[in-house]
């Protein structure tokens, strides 16, 4: 494994695989570039090296190749506007060697969209829906072999290998890991995955106590191996979001018509005794603002969070769970965030969330590490304009999920062997 900054690209060709799934709008125009400029340090570098820049992506879940609506060259003139040259394209990922041949030093290519070839991720298509288990066993080996293949190819292109696509690590996919293997001495990170792998590492292996983990989202289901890894970690864990309400109800409380997981009482009830067995402080909210309809313009009122009327639902915590979560998180020196506290979304239910941004980032002047990740996380902090005041902000969803529940990462694997 090599490290970028000490790495010479100078007349070498770098197959840089990165996240570019930035979201469009119904004419191709990208509507939030953040992907892009995260990425730009390590291709910027590659170019000022002078070496032969190949940036590899993928964009959305196509199921043809090629697909107009999935295309990289719609995408093309901001990457070359941001990245300050004039980034070539090749319409065939996988046929792209005369567009390579022509690089010269300095200069940048992008290839199409990588998922046109079902062999990137390693996934049959085009099965009928009575397709037998024998004829899906068949398709899926027919894929795989094919993808060695894929993958070689792929290699062909370059002298080197960066993987700066962290959202992606969570997928041992041709680009994101198997391709590692073909570089054996010119792999490394490139500068946004290395920022990645320390955060987590940094809120999952190297803490400071007291560490406390604020996991929000509606189901407890999603967030079980989630959960069970941090409860061998923090010091305090609050629960918050749509998961409070099932908690709520297998302790006996009244929740109205709030969202809750009524399968899974008994394994909130395990949680609870799994938290208070290992010491933890897990934090669930007292009150909450309940709303008499799912609508920003509902009536609300504030109530004890088990003793929410019928007909009423949980739409986001109250001023005295408020005040609880943010003296804890005050009190922290590692924070890892994961979800707001309600529906967000609705201005009306949006005051939660930010006290409890407003503590991380207190906390964080303070002296703590937080880690913010997870989407509905990261568009919070977006939009309350607070991302500067944290320390870091993750731009992998699934991955940053998958390393907390302490899941080794193909990605990342690959880089390190």
């Amino acid at each position: 494994m090599q490290n970028i900054d000490l790495y010479n690209f100078k007349g070498k060709k770098a197959f840089v695989r990165v996240d570019f799934n930035v979201p469009l709008d119904e004419n191709g125009n990208i509507t939030d570039d953040t992907r892009i400029r995260a990425a730009l340090p390590t291709l910027k570098k590659i170019l000022s090296d002078g070496g032969r820049l190949i940036i590899a992506s993928h964009l959305g879940r196509p199921n043809k190749n090629p697909d107009p609506k999935y295309s990289l060259k719609q995408i093309l003139p901001r990457v070359s506007k941001l990245l300050g040259v004039e980034v070539q394209f090749a319409p065939d990922c996988a046929n792209a060697h005369a567009e390579v041949d022509l690089l010269k030093d300095g200069e940048a290519l992008m290839l199409e969209n990588l998922r046109f070839y079902a062999e990137e991720e390693g996934k049959p298509r085009g099965l009928s829906d009575d397709a037998t288990d024998e004829d899906k066993a068949a398709a899926k080996k027919a894929v795989k072999a094919s993808q060695k293949e894929f993958t070689k190819m792929l290699a062909a292109y370059a002298d080197a290998y960066v993987n700066d696509a962290f959202g992606t690590a969570h997928r041992a996919h041709a680009s994101t890991a198997l391709i590692a293997e073909f570089f054996p001495d010119d792999k490394m990170f490139g500068y946004l995955m290395e920022k990645e792998v320390n955060a987590v590492d940094k809120v999952m292996n190297n803490i400071v106590h007291p560490f406390t983990a604020i996991m929000g989202g509606s189901k407890v289901s999603s967030k079980i191996e989630i959960i069970e890894n941090l409860l061998t970690k923090v010091d305090n864990l609050i629960i918050t979001g749509g998961m409070t309400y099932t908690f709520t109800k297998a302790t006996g409380g009244k929740i109205g018509n709030s969202i809750c997981e009524n399968d899974k009482l008994d394994l909130a009830l395990e949680l609870l005794a799994k938290a208070k067995a290992k010491g933890v402080n897990l934090v669930l909210a007292v009150d909450a603002k309940a709303a008499d309809k799912f609508d920003n313009d509902a009536n609300t009122q504030f109530v004890d969070v088990d003793k929410i009327p019928d007909e009423w639902e949980g739409m986001d915590i109250g001023p005295k769970s408020e005040d609880l979560f943010a003296d804890v998180i005050k009190s922290s020196k590692t924070i890892l965030w994961n979800g707001p506290t309600g529906v967000f979304e609705f201005e009306n239910f949006t005051h939660g969330t930010r006290v409890v941004g407003a503590a991380v980032v207190e906390a964080t002047k303070n002296g703590a590490f937080s880690l913010v990740g997870g989407g509905d996380s990261v568009a919070a902090v977006n939009k309350f304009g607070i991302a500067e005041g944290v320390s870091y902000v993750s731009t992998g969803g699934g991955a940053l999920l998958e390393a907390i529940q302490g899941i080794e990462l193909p990605g990342i694997a690959a880089i390190k062997k």
